[in-house]
């Protein structure tokens, strides 16, 4: 039985209850059956004005059963790995799956494709930061936050580690398990005084935990942010060019997966369900897809339904190259699985993913800004409503308004509007990319947009 090498010693015992959980479905009556099991470790403290707010440690894991009688499934999890327990869940999810309507696309995946060797990933930091280190980055960013001149209160700081440990058996022959690590720090502080204060903020996330940033860095930075909203003022309602800053500018690609998620598109609720092969943003640009990268937040060896993971280009040249599908939403679009399935111990998979990113263009931050005489500079979204069927693009914005090529003031209560659609095509790229988030994205200036205000 192949196991990737991410294993860790403290799941040894998965593979038995995993066998065990999917031989007892069969002997109930499945004809095909599938069982994860995930166990899931945290940690975090936070602080508020030097003073402790949280302290926190979790420890929990569940097992989830997919049964398949016929064209009909069901799922069912629990916490309790028990011999008793897990034959009462088995004979459990076979009864419930004679009872529900057929899906003539559900299925596990066929044996040719599953993966026999899944690969080793740099994603499991091997060392557990202890409380007091934990605690030591908290006080670090609050500290260097509230130094900030003009700065008069936090909203706390926090910091946490987490390590989770999959593993995944199926009646078609697929085994794999893996283990990966996140760690985090983040702060929030208040400028100002009355009714003038603003807040802003700064967060890190690593796989390990030393490639975090500096806790002092940014907790200045979350401080000086702050500090620059102080004194926003409106602006009239015009069309502008809008630019949108690497904290947000990945929502963005956020809404492009939405839109080429299979799901979306085989139920025909997407506006680019028809635009396969077709240029969708302007040509140059291209959005890349890559669950192996090393260190990577959302790198994965497998898929949810036991595919090989791959690197591949979502977007090329401007052209869509691709959908994001798992196994039933290819059935139902007549195409393959691309390795994209997603699940819990309570869910099924369904096509989501992982290590996002906008390649990075050829032109500066700096010369991006110096061409615009009047635009916004969008530092935060707040609320959305973007329609996925028609594309239509409305959400609040708070940043800074451009003048001759510079930031010139800081404004706020204001909508960004216009249509994914157009807004795609009128994309120029930056050459700042950094890889923070799951999902990243270089400064982003769009053409052409609606900047409502007073």
């Amino acid at each position: 039985m192949p196991e990737s090498s991410n294993a860790a010693s403290s799941n040894a015992d998965f593979p038995t209850l995993l066998e065990a959980a999917v031989s007892l479905a069969k002997r109930s009556g499945a004809e095909a059956a599938d069982a994860v099991i995930g166990r899931n470790l945290s940690l975090s403290v936070g602080e508020r004005l030097g003073a402790l707010e949280k302290l926190q440690r979790s420890e929990d894991q569940d097992l989830g059963l997919r049964v398949f009688v016929g064209k009909r499934q069901a799922i069912v999890s629990t916490s309790d790995f028990g011999r008793a327990a897990l034959e009462e869940l088995a004979a459990r999810a076979v009864a419930m799956a004679r009872a529900v309507p057929e899906d003539p696309y559900c299925g596990l995946a066929d044996p040719a494709e599953i993966t026999k060797n899944p690969p080793l990933l740099d994603i499991l930091d091997p060392k557990e930061p202890s409380e007091a280190e934990l605690t030591r980055i908290v006080r670090e960013a609050e500290a260097a936050a509230r130094a900030v001149p003009g700065v008069t209160n936090s909203e706390g700081a926090e910091a946490g580690w987490g390590r989770t440990e999959v593993a995944m058996l199926a009646s078609n022959g697929f085994y794999g398990r893996y283990a990966q690590t996140h760690s985090g720090v983040s702060v929030s502080v208040v400028a100002g005084t009355g009714t003038g204060m603003e807040r802003d903020y700064d967060y890190s996330t690593a796989v390990y935990f030393a490639d975090l940033e500096k806790a002092d860095a940014l907790g200045r930075a979350a401080g000086e942010r702050a500090v620059k909203r102080l004194n926003p003022r409106k602006v009239a309602t015009e069309k502008v060019p809008v630019v949108f800053d690497p904290r947000v500018s990945n929502s963005m690609v956020g809404h492009l997966l939405g839109a080429i998620n299979g799901s979306s598109i085989a139920r025909g609720t997407s506006f680019l369900k028809d635009k396969m092969g077709e240029q969708i943003f302007a040509p140059g640009i291209a959005i890349v897809e890559d669950p192996l990268r090393p260190r990577g937040l959302r790198s994965t060896p497998f898929d949810g339904e036991g595919l090989a993971t791959r690197r591949h280009a979502l977007v090329e040249d401007g052209v869509l190259t691709t959908w994001i599908l798992d196994c039933r939403s290819a059935r139902q679009l007549g195409l393959k699985s691309t390795g994209n399935a997603q699940r819990g111990a309570s869910s099924p998979p369904s096509p989501g993913a992982s290590n996002v990113h906008m390649e990075k263009g050829r032109v500066s931050r700096a010369d991006l800004l110096r061409a615009i005489p009047r635009g916004f500079y969008v530092t935060e979204m707040i609320g959305s409503s973007v329609n996925g069927v028609t594309g239509d693009y409305s959400r609040g914005a708070a940043g800074f308004w451009i003048e001759n090529g510079e930031l010139a003031y800081p404004v706020s209560e204001v909508t960004i509007a216009g249509n994914l659609k157009d807004m795609f095509k009128a994309i120029t790229v930056a050459d700042d990319l950094e890889f923070r988030y799951g999902v990243n994205a270089p400064t982003l200036r769009i053409d052409g947009m609606t900047v409502a205000g007073t």
